[in-house]
């Protein structure tokens, strides 16, 4: 996070934090891999790590590409027109020691998993499968929103198609679970598990009532045709959509 600060000064854009947020994470799980040798399970430090590793590529990778080209996020503008004294120091505290430190916090199932000298357990196994389900949610209502938003003729309408029929937030959804599950592999025995059990819910905090779902609802609260979408789709959890409640909508 120090590294991407850096650039972010001589850029002029702290956008490029959201891309770090996955590399930090992915840095994590290569480092916990590498020091951990010779003391934990070898299939569950080799899983646990390359699971975390491949989830923070393909964030970062996404988030990357979807900035290409464009300035600073309205987000931190925001912040930072806000900021007393120097904007770039305020920056440094609230956001990118901020998240150095949640990327620790949250990561500390991978950090304790990794060490671990227990072959898989089921519950180990439960955990991935948890992990590629995320992953799905994740990458899949990531794309399909991609692809809709590249259509011209979806300029200005609300994306409900796909997995973004049944949840407001598959992306976020997707991630809820990624984390849950890597979790669970830190779980054979009960200290890691009540150790790490912070993490888990600190994130679940984060993607639903932190910078997440919350965040995103209100600044879409007044697009047209959200409040309709909102009625008739699971805000979290997914679920069939209910029928629309305006006629006439096109779908």
């Amino acid at each position: 996070m120090l590294l991407t600060f850096c650039v972010a000064l001589v850029k002029g854009v702290h956008r490029i934090v959201d891309t770090a947020w996955g590399l930090a994470f992915a840095a994590v799980a290569v480092l916990a891999w590498c020091l951990s040798a010779g003391h934990g399970d070898p299939a569950r430090r080799a899983l646990v790590a390359g699971a975390t590793l491949v989830w923070g590529l393909r964030l970062a990778v996404h988030i990357a590409r979807r900035g290409r080209g464009q300035g600073e996020d309205p987000r931190y503008a925001r912040m930072l027109a806000r900021a007393p004294g120097s904007p770039a120091w305020y920056a440094l505290r609230k956001v990118y020691l901020l998240q150095g430190a949640l990327v620790w916090l949250v990561s500390l199932p991978v950090q304790a998993a990794v060490l671990l000298p227990e072959p898989l357990e089921a519950t180990a196994v439960l955990g991935l499968l948890l992990w590629a389900a995320g992953l799905f949610f994740e990458a899949v209502g990531d794309h399909q929103l991609a692809r809709f938003k590249a259509d011209p003729a979806h300029r200005g309408r609300i994306m409900d198609r796909g997995l973004w029929a049944w949840t407001r937030h598959p992306n976020y959804f997707g991630d809820f679970l990624v984390w849950w599950g890597l979790y669970l592999t830190a779980c054979a025995t009960w200290q890691t598990a009540a150790a790490t059990l912070v993490s888990p819910l600190v994130m679940s905090a984060l993607l639903i009532k932190g910078s997440g779902k919350r965040l995103l609802e209100a600044h879409l609260a007044d697009r047209p045709g959200y409040a309709d979408y909102q009625a008739r789709t699971s805000g979290f959890l997914p679920r069939p959509p209910r029928p629309p409640t305006t006629t006439g909508r096109p779908r």
